[in-house]
């Protein structure tokens, strides 16, 4: 880990400052007239005539002094750049500002803030803790639903669904505003929050002596989670350079799909072995690791203007409460009927919200939402190919277990065992593209994702009755190729198209595109299926129907699954055509 020290470099003669990060890794002395290098006296007046600014690349390989035609003197695997702002010495360099500062602080010299420079490899396997977690969450909650209602002595649906929706409603309300607040805030403070929120409440819900506070509990789970979801991939974007985040966001893909396959299994084995509570005790030691790794290993990266962004609670108050109120539309509207009083005045509210949410951040100076990161065609293309991709893909995790287990008559177990079919895939998949990304770019994955995606969904559309095991594996491993060639090339477009000061932000977005697009593909899938009959027929299915009503019931069945995955499938074709137009982004 380096320390890195920031100062500035008071120029007398002209009033001007240069911001230097001055690295202890380097054994350089500083001040505001000479410097020595590797022992060798250098006077930076020579160097860079009336600034006395300059700073140390380890990336290059000899000493050089821009613009000046003065050599330096060589020494190893270093070399002198800058000034970093001043264009008077003819310099155009980018390249970050690290020197060494000697123990004595020299006139001229202030020192304006630390930072700490964690191990790339460090901030990854800390954020990896917090991601699998996340992710094996809300596959070990699902599946211990039942035993849950069974031992607080209610019915399977009515309160203790709200475990499930109360915690997916909190977390999609508050990713965009937790992302903005990382960028304002710094990312260190949040992530180990988030952490320290979601292992406390883990605790709660485990000792949770009734299901209202179970819920609650869960809600406050919810918060902790939004924290550590809004920030995860901007923490490893900052860690690690452009030309290594395909690859890197490609592991981050195989682990979720991975947690995600397990999350049901694990479940399963926890709740039979011991009991549902013990599937949130679970994550007690793996939080308390994952803070005492953060607090040790892990600090800011420092980038420019960072002190003087503002944070706008009222913008927040309201995005929130307007993302909540669709979520909670969406979450419903199956149930209690799109055009009943409850679901028009969710979305009636949500879209009142809405309007108040734009009139409020047109007044602020700093916005919850920088709008502008929309100009750019990589970021907004890469953000709504996201939310399509979720849109016409989530549908199969959603619909599937009703062919398997209506129509098909599968046990729960073997059922969910064919679903780990797609994250696997995901997760072969997903490294080898995010590499690829890294040498060609993400137009070309991304769109040959969702169209493979979009294949996928019609192989599905034409699955029947008789299907066989093998008919029903090869289509969804289709499908989770598709996935894993679109995810990783996608998310690196997103997080590698906006200044580090918005990597926040630009997180909370892809987020939110991922659990938005999530929610409305239920919606839609669920309303086109239940509009054909497909609902009806696969309940009467599974009640065993007599024998002379089951073909026109299978038939019913298949014709709205059959129209479903089509619907799916032409929101992914869609979605082809947004990936193309983001242009090259490598």
């Amino acid at each position: 880990m380096t320390a890195v020290e920031t100062y500035v470099i008071l120029n007398a003669e002209r009033y001007q400052a240069t911001l230097l990060r001055l690295s202890r890794r380097t054994p350089t002395s500083l001040n505001r007239t000479h410097a020595e290098v590797c022992g060798k006296p250098t006077n930076l007046s020579v160097f860079c005539p009336g600034f006395a600014a300059f700073a140390l690349d380890p990336r290059k390989s000899r000493l050089q002094s821009p613009g000046t035609g003065n050599g330096l003197p060589e020494c190893g695997n270093r070399n002198i750049i800058g000034p970093y702002f001043d264009k008077g010495c003819g310099s155009s360099y980018s390249d970050e500002l690290l020197i060494h500062r000697g123990k004595g602080r020299a006139d001229g010299l202030r020192r304006i803030g630390v930072e700490t420079k964690p191990n790339k490899w460090i901030v990854l396997a800390i954020t990896l803790v917090g991601i699998f977690m996340s992710a094996l969450d809300s596959g070990i909650v699902n599946i211990s639903l039942p035993k849950i209602s069974l031992s607080f002595h209610v019915p399977l649906s009515g309160i203790v669904e709200w475990v499930i929706i109360g915690y997916l409603v909190i977390i999609a309300s508050l990713l965009l505003t937790f992302g903005r607040l990382a960028d304002v805030t710094g990312w260190k403070m949040l992530w180990t929050g988030g952490l320290a929120v979601f292992t406390a409440s883990s605790a709660l819900c485990g000792a949770a002596p009734s299901l209202p506070l179970l819920v609650a509990f869960r809600v406050l789970q919810g918060v902790g989670a939004a924290m550590t979801m809004a920030i995860s991939l901007a923490m490893i974007a900052s860690a690690f350079p452009v030309k290594e985040r395909g690859r890197i966001f490609g592991m981050v893909g195989a682990v979720v799909s991975i947690a995600t396959s397990a999350g049901p299994t694990v479940g399963g084995i926890i709740t039979q072995a011991f009991s549902w509570r013990w599937i949130f005790y679970i994550n007690i030691p793996i939080g308390v690791a994952g803070i005492l790794a953060t607090l040790r290993f892990y600090s800011d990266p420092e980038h420019p203007g960072a002190g003087a962004q503002r944070f706008d609670p009222v913008g927040a108050v309201l995005l929130s409460a307007c993302v909540a109120c669709l979520m909670l539309g969406i979450s419903f509207g199956q149930e209690a009927g799109w055009s009943s009083s409850v679901i028009v005045g969710l979305f009636s509210a949500a879209a009142i919200l809405l309007a108040a949410f734009l009139a409020a951040e047109a007044r602020v100076e700093q916005p919850i939402v920088d709008f502008s990161l929309f100009r750019n065609r990589l970021f907004s293309s890469a953000v709504g190919s996201s939310f399509l991709s979720f849109l016409a893909l989530f549908a199969v995790t959603f619909l599937m277990p009703f062919y398997l287990e209506e129509l098909l008559s599968f046990p729960p177990w073997q059922a969910g065992l064919l679903m780990t079919v797609v994250p696997l895939t995901i997760a072969v998949v997903a490294p080898l593209s995010g590499i690829l990304s890294d040498r060609i770019g993400s137009r070309v994955l991304s769109s040959m994702g969702l169209a493979v995606g979009s294949l996928g969904l019609w192989f599905l559309s034409n699955l029947t009755p008789q299907a066989t095991i093998f008919d029903i594996v090869w289509p969804l491993a289709v499908t989770g190729v598709g996935q894993g060639l679109f995810q990783s090339p996608n998310n690196n477009a997103i997080m590698s198209s906006v200044p580090l000061n918005r990597l926040g932000i630009a997180n909370g977005f892809q987020a939110i595109a991922r659990v938005l697009g999530q929610g409305f593909s239920v919606a839609l899938a669920g309303a086109v299926f239940t509009a054909l009959g497909g609902a009806h027929a696969g309940a009467m299915l599974g009640r065993d129907a007599a024998p002379a009503v089951v073909p026109s019931l299978q038939a019913t069945f298949i014709k709205a699954f059959h129209s479903a995955m089509l619907t799916c499938m032409i929101i992914a074709a869609v979605g082809v055509l947004t990936s193309l137009v983001r242009g090259r982004s490598r």
